[in-house]
């Protein structure tokens, strides 16, 4: 019996990517194993939305020659959207890979492995990986039809293209029946599934119709996708978590149509009120010093934030990524940038210490992902002395909130 050792760099859409391979694997009767010196076979699931995650990958695939040289029937599996990227280049550099699988062809693994003929599998009916965290990521959608000006994903993972709604729910029930509470549904822009007009809110509703959830969350959401329908079924589903990570990018009307963002500042403003009445916290993703970013259109984006008071913000300088339309403009000064970053933190670290604090005196519901941490529905963490099972949702009285922690 064969052992699989897995490296996921990236989002929680890799780390989903990852265990569907490893689930074909386990399919040819592979075991996971954590100690990679117990392993057969590793598995490296890449990244490369940005220059230094792709480095990261490569730097690991290169110091997995010594570990391939100590037998000569080791394997190496590499995958995802670096691998896409590279294709071939990725054997010349590093000849000791034995297999390159790129995230256009995730649907296809099991065919990838099998002709190849490298490995002597033995196949099972019903493989099954055991899962120790309450949460399930299940995707929904493969691929991007965006093609924001900055952004490779589209180039590494295709079109976007929705799966069939019969199978994500066959999942989902699985999941719940092995013991998750929490769901998490992915896509590149996951709020623009459709399949033969059966709607991301139509699935969002059909998931929350299963007893045993207690949570759904999505990731990642597009400004342009959310609608009144969309807006309805959140007010309507309180298993819905009380919380989206909805990228904005810039808050400049003139940087967002650069962008290809496809909204103006008005219209994501507008969206952000309606999330806010129906009680809805939101953190986001920024761009800082996008090429042709003048002073002004950062003034926008930091007033933006003030109004949006987002409860948390991943924000970037702007970082070129060679195939995409930006990485052919002229950069910013990178002095200009680290200010531009230093003051929009700082904007932001004021928001969300002040959404955390927010919290105290309520009552929240927390779902346990340690025996003494959770996650609250808004997606604020909660430490607690008291033990609780993992998976368990229990209401609890917030006492005080501490930098970003609530303690109850």
């Amino acid at each position: 019996m064969k052992k699989v050792y897995l490296q996921t760099f990236g989002c929680q859409m890799n780390e989903a990517d990852s265990q569907e391979m490893m689930l074909t694997l386990a399919a040819k009767g592979c075991t996971q194993t954590d100690i990679l010196e117990e392993a057969d076979i590793v598995l490296v699931n890449t990244c490369t939305i940005r220059e230094h995650a792709e480095h990261k990958a490569l730097s690991y695939l290169g110091r997995l020659a010594k570990w391939k040289a100590k037998k000569d029937d080791r394997k190496i599996i590499f995958a995802g959207c670096a691998a896409q990227r590279l294709g071939q280049k990725i054997k010349k550099k590093f000849p000791h890979t034995d297999i390159i699988n790129g995230a256009k062809n995730i649907d296809n693994f099991a065919s990838v492995i099998e002709s190849q003929n490298l490995f002597d599998f033995e196949d099972k009916t019903n493989p099954t990986l055991e899962n120790k965290s309450p949460i399930a990521l299940v995707n929904i959608m493969r691929g991007c039809s965006c093609k924001c000006s900055y952004c490779i994903v589209p180039y590494v993972r295709g079109e976007a293209y929705s799966l069939d709604p019969k199978n994500i729910l066959a999942q989902v029930q699985s999941a719940l029946e092995k013991g998750a509470s929490e769901i998490v549904l992915l896509g590149q822009t996951v709020n623009a599934y459709s399949y033969k007009g059966f709607s991301f809110s139509k699935l969002l509703r059909e998931i929350c119709a299963f007893d045993k959830l207690a949570r759904l969350r999505y990731l990642s959401p597009h400004p342009m996708f959310i609608n009144e329908e969309f807006l309805n079924t959140l007010k309507d589903c309180p298993k819905i978590a009380r919380h989206i990570h909805l990228p904005i990018q810039s808050g400049s009307t003139r940087i967002l149509a650069d962008m290809k963002r496809n909204y103006t500042r008005e219209e994501l403003l507008a969206k952000l009120k309606a999330l806010r009445e129906i009680g809805i916290e939101v953190s986001t993703d920024i761009i800082v010093g996008y090429p042709k970013e003048t002073e002004k259109d950062f003034e926008d984006t930091l007033t933006l934030c003030q109004k949006a008071q987002f409860s948390a913000a991943y924000c970037f300088k702007f970082s070129p990524r060679k195939g995409t339309p930006a990485a052919l403009l002229k950069e910013l000064d990178q002095e200009i940038l680290e200010k531009r970053l230093d003051i929009l933190l700082n904007e932001i670290k004021k928001s969300s210490k002040a959404a955390y604090a927010r919290q105290a005196g309520t009552t929240q519901q927390v779902l346990f992902e340690k025996p003494t941490n959770g996650r609250t529905s808004n997606n604020f963490w909660v430490r607690t002395k008291k033990k609780y099972p993992v998976g368990a949702v229990v209401d609890l009285q917030i006492k005080e909130s501490k930098d970003t922690i609530l303690l109850a």
